[in-house]
């Protein structure tokens, strides 16, 4: 099924929003029971229980702001571009940039996503 971009947009938007207002139960929402999430070093979270729990025990940062600068979407991919600025939960700040890759179901709820960060590394 050929899923629009415009919506798969607005939901991609949604998504950051609701990550920034710390609603984790919304964001697992967006996401199929069985999804995955692959993030640079961790190992892939598995499922609904395993994405609330990265969101709300795992994950380094404590809050802060997305800023979205490009969305593409192209039948059940979105790939975003941005920026995230806010604070680790050890307090120290973080600002980095990032691209996000999602992979939709037929439903248009998020089956995959991969991160990435701009970070030197070479």
């Amino acid at each position: 099924m050929m899923l629009d971009a415009l919506p798969a947009a607005v939901t991609a938007r949604r998504y950051y929003r609701l990550v920034d207002e710390s609603d984790f139960a919304a964001v697992v929402g967006l996401f199929t029971p069985d999804c995955t999430y692959h993030r640079p070093g961790y190992d892939p979270i598995v499922g609904s229980f395993g994405l609330r729990r990265f969101f709300e025990e795992d994950q380094p940062i404590a809050g802060g702001r997305h800023d979205v600068t490009a969305i593409v979407a192209d039948g059940d991919r979105i790939a975003v571009t941005g920026e995230f600025h806010g604070e680790l939960r050890n307090g120290a700040p973080v600002d980095l940039k990032f691209a996000d890759f999602f992979e939709l179901a037929p439903d248009g709820r998020f089956a995959r996503r991969d991160t990435f960060f701009y970070a030197p590394v070479v």
